[in-house]
Parts: structure tokens; sequence; C-alpha cells
């Protein structure tokens, strides 16, 4: 058999994890040869591939990125991409594909599947926002990098009085904003799912500022005012309707400094939360479900997603988990509120 493997969307920590564990696996317990495709689902439309062997994946492990490239690309907004993609994988020999990305990468996987191409797919996303799987790969890096960046943020505040705003990713879902809000003990956490009131975060900083230590707000890209509107980084949209969010967490260090009269700073984590080495916790899940995923093909159990329940890796529809996002529930956000102002 030959198995195209790609990786769309965002790229993140593990992705080469998976691709080692898919080549080590499709090759000496299968004896297939696997076949990369360039930069997300342009590469089955554009023909763009490369065989991977064993050597080629002998090192990646720790690196973060892909070796693959990554992209925005929706064959489904491409004139003939779904046919393109046809004529790719005839020409290639190819007998399945094992796409690793989000919604976005899997929702596309999920439509070629009722189209009649095989696709077994991967959940990455360092949002955690996938629905039918208990966690991602690429989170737990995410954020481990966000709250180191917490605790260095921490002391440079302390040591000038004033209230830092660190501005992390999540555009729908505020799972990194609360987890490393939580682990770098912050004193506000704002997400996309709980529109926030100024005034209450201003009472908030306010407090902390009078027990004489400098407050800490930790703000997804994607939270809002009662009221406001995300704020955009720009108007355009890619391939699947996203628009650019960012800067927030600027707006908001304005806001509290005008109302306060307290210095305050904006310190947005950006594409710093995507990049480098992966966690060992996201190198040994990204290689369980290549491993997994390996599995899947060999069975010709297609149009399915490999999924982290409990412990062990099972086999969703990828109709299950593109059905919805999984957002950071109204209890998981309440349990954060204590530390809220102290």
């Amino acid at each position: 058999m030959r198995i195209g493997v790609l990786t769309g969307g965002g790229d993140c920590p593990g992705l080469n994890a998976v691709i080692r564990a898919v080549v080590r696996k499709g090759i000496k317990a299968h004896g297939w040869e696997i076949v990369g495709f360039r930069n997300g689902w342009q590469g089955p439309i554009e023909n763009l591939t490369k065989s991977i062997d064993l050597a080629d994946v002998e090192e990646i492990l720790t690196r973060g990125g892909t070796i693959l490239g990554s992209s925005r690309t929706n064959p489904y907004k491409v004139e003939g991409g779904v046919d393109r993609i046809r004529e790719t994988i005839a020409a290639n020999n190819i007998d399945a594909i094992i796409a690793i990305g989000g919604e976005d990468t899997l929702g596309v996987a999920k439509r070629l599947t009722d189209d009649g191409i095989g696709v077994v797919g991967v959940p990455k996303t360092i949002d955690n926002d996938l629905g039918a799987t208990d966690y991602t790969f690429g989170f737990d890096t995410a954020v481990h990098i966000a709250t180191e960046a917490i605790d260095r943020l921490r002391t440079t505040a302390e040591s000038h009085h004033r209230a830092l705003v660190v501005e992390v990713m999540g555009r729908h879902a505020g799972w990194i904003a609360l987890h490393s809000g939580l682990a770098g003990g912050a004193n506000v956490i704002l997400v996309p799912e709980r529109p926030f009131s100024v005034d209450k975060v201003v009472e908030w900083v306010e407090r902390r500022f009078e027990s004489e230590f400098a407050p800490i707000i930790v703000v997804a890209e994607g939270a809002m005012p009662e009221g406001g509107a995300e704020v955009l980084h720009s108007g355009e949209r890619d391939a699947f309707g996203h628009v650019r969010l960012g800067g927030v967490g600027q707006w908001l260090a304005e806001e509290i400094a005008d109302r306060t009269g307290k210095e305050s700073r904006a310190a947005i984590l950006g594409h710093i939360q995507r990049g480098g080495t992966p966690t060992a916790y996201d190198r040994v899940l990204a290689t369980r479900f290549g491993l997994h995923a390996v599995d899947a093909v060999a069975a010709g159990d297609f149009g399915t997603m490999v999924a982290l329940r409990g412990t062990d890796i099972v086999r969703v529809k990828l109709s299950e988990a593109t059905a919805e996002l999984k957002t950071v529930p109204t209890e998981r956000y309440e349990e954060a509120e204590v530390f809220f102002g102290a």
C-alpha cells in the first residue's frame, strides 16, 4: 500500500512526532510506502509530494513545526479542487490519506470521505477545542510556554508596580488562557466563552494593587467585553472564513491605565505558543495518535479520527469530531474565579 500523510492548518509542536510514528509503523509493521503531501491540502490539489522513509524521520521527534509544511487551503474553495485531489491520488497510487489537523483540516477530511476518498484523521490544535477527544497534542506545549511567560512577566511587573496583560491564543475557546492563567497564578483570566465587564476587571486590578502586589491579567485573543466585539488584527478572511484576531490585550491594558492611573503594559505571545520543542506529554500523545492512525488505515476504517478518552486511544467518526467546538464549560471557569483580584 501507498499511504499519503499531510499536516494542515496552523502548525503546532508534535506534528513531526505523528509523522515519525506513521512512517515507522507503516514501513516496519506493514511494509507500506509513505508519501508526504506538502503544505496541507494544497499538496494533493497540486500534486506536491515527497517520499518519506525511515531516515527522513530519524531526528524529527523533538522538532517543532512540520517537515511537510502546512497551509489553510480548502479544496472546496478551489475550482476543481476535489477532482484534482482524485487525479493526484490516482497518479501516485495512493490507497489512503492520514490527515493531521484541527477543525478545518478534519472538516475537509470528513467531506472527502463522504465523496469516496479514504481518509483517517489525527487531531491537533494548541487550542484543545476539538470535540470527541479529551486532549489534542500541542495544547500542553502551548500552556507550558504561556505559563513560563507569565512567570517571567510577573517579576518585571512587581519590580515596576505595573499591571501586565498577557494575551494568549484562543479564538473561540479559552483553554490556553484558563490553564496557563491557573498555572501562572493570574489574578484575572478572560476567555471567549464569557464576555467580561471592564469595570469588574478594573475592580480586580485595583484590589490587587491595594494588597501591594502587581496584577497579572491573562486574556484569550477572542475574549470580548460585554456589549462589545472581537478585536481584529485585520478584516481579511482565510479559506475557511476566519478573520485574524489580535489586539484585545493592548486595548485592555490601555483601558486599565486610563481608569486606574497605574502603569499597564500588554504582552502578546502570539506564535511563540506554536513554536519550539514539544513537551514530553505532547510527544507521547502525538506518537500514540500516529500509531493508532496506521491501525485505522490497516483496518480500512476510513472517515474516523483517533481520539484520547481517558488514557485510551479510540476511534470516533469524523462527523462526531467536527460537529461542534469544545469550549470551556461554565463550571470550569467558575473554579478559577476565586483567584480573581486576590
